[in-house]
């Protein structure tokens, strides 16, 4: 049932990350307030995140899910049907509309929480990986959808904003589809024992600090990651090489299942080289294509480069997240899940304004280089701090 509603899930994710920017577009809005909504949308979702984190293991993971469920259906549907900038950007924070194209929100802290429990130490990485395979390919579906707008228009219904409009309320449909799945959610989720929801447990001194110091990083790669969402990647590619909706849709499309097949990838390798040498080697590589794609002189130079890229930029997130749930105890799951997604999406919400200024006044291929810079910066960083705690696999 988690493997469902994180498909479920990620299929409207990946849609509105490839059509947000281009709906956005359609309505006129400068790459500045473009970057300002997205923005907003991210800050929804940490504070969604925040509120997981505190409240959950109180009144009940389900409960929290069916909520967010509800909001984000509600915020999306909302946006697909205003015009003014501050509408739009409100129901963006309500909804917690996602620009990245992927499922990082409070859903995910909540899910990735309830999955070590159904596995072992040993196939907890593997597990991990099967989850993201299941999100990835959620994603990949969601971003062919992205080329609805183009369908509509090519049937003669509607070749303007309407098609934008029509697609993003698919969007917000696909949002509410885990909705009876989440009801169906016995209560065993809601603690590792299977109990009823317990009090939140305090988080030991071992705990705190490796998550101190690992958020750190993460807000780096967060800040990052900001400037690279999925939505300003897909108003990159039609700014720079004109190319349709329905082109960059297929783009994300095949990006996500070379995404998915990554993560299967990601496991094998770690159990060979370990989790931190993973997430690091696979992501240095992925940051110097992305370089590549941003002087690319066509589009199918670029959308090569960028596929290469998109086959190791994933490796990282399976084995981040089996990482984070090894290093500590079972009963601070929540907890560790909770605060290292909030610190990613807070520092993603401030990527997209930032990255709208640069394209507005600088360049549209400034945030693609200076993401690229940062995020081998805490790729070296991250194995220096972290190459000598082990995960109790590869301790044994």
């Amino acid at each position: 049932m988690l493997l469902a509603t994180a498909f479920l899930r990620a299929v409207a994710t990946g849609l509105v990350g490839v059509e947000l920017g281009l709906y956005l577009t359609s309505l006129s809005f400068q790459p500045a307030t473009v970057g300002f909504v997205l923005g907003a949308g991210l800050v929804g979702a940490a504070m969604a995140a925040l509120a997981s984190t505190l409240a959950a293991d109180r009144i009940g993971r389900r409960r929290m899910l069916v909520a967010l469920t509800l909001l984000a259906g509600a915020g999306c549907t909302v946006a697909a049907l205003a015009s003014s900038v501050a509408v739009v950007t409100a129901a963006s924070f309500v909804g917690m509309l996602n620009g990245m194209g992927r499922d990082r929100g409070a859903a995910l802290v909540l899910e990735q929480a309830m999955l070590p429990a159904t596995t072992t130490h040993a196939t907890r990485t593997r597990a991990f990986a099967w989850y993201n395979v299941c999100q990835d390919i959620g994603h990949a579906l969601g971003s062919l959808l992205a080329g609805m707008s183009t369908w509509i228009a090519a049937a003669g219904w509607d070749a303007g904003i309407g098609a934008h409009r029509a697609t993003m309320l698919t969007a917000a449909l696909l949002m509410l589809a885990p909705l009876p799945l989440y009801l169906r959610l016995g209560a065993r989720v809601e603690t590792f024992s299977g109990s009823a929801p317990v009090p939140r447990a305090p988080l030991s001194a071992e705990s705190r600090r490796i998550l101190m110091r690992i958020s750190a990083l993460f807000a780096v790669d967060g800040l990052a990651g900001g400037l690279l969402l999925t939505s300003l990647l897909s108003y990159f590619f039609f700014e720079r090489f004109h190319a349709s909706p329905a082109t960059i849709g297929a783009l994300f499309f095949a990006a996500r299942l070379l995404n998915a097949v990554s993560h299967l990838g990601a496991a094998w390798l770690a159990r060979r080289i370990g989790l931190v040498n993973t997430m690091v080697f696979t992501h240095v590589p992925s940051s110097l294509l992305l370089v590549t794609v941003a002087f690319a002189p066509s589009f199918p130079v670029a959308a090569v480069l960028f596929l290469l890229r998109e086959g190791l930029v994933e490796m990282d997130v399976p084995t981040r997240q089996s990482y984070v749930m090894a290093v500590v105890r079972p009963e601070e799951a929540t907890v560790a899940s909770g605060i290292t997604s909030l610190v990613r999406l807070a520092s993603w919400a401030v990527g997209p304004t930032a990255a709208g200024m640069f394209m507005q006044t600088t360049s549209l291929m400034t945030p693609l280089v200076v993401g690229a810079a940062m995020k081998i910066a805490y790729d070296v960083l991250l194995w220096r701090a972290f190459r000598s705690v082990r995960p109790p696999e590869e301790t044994a």
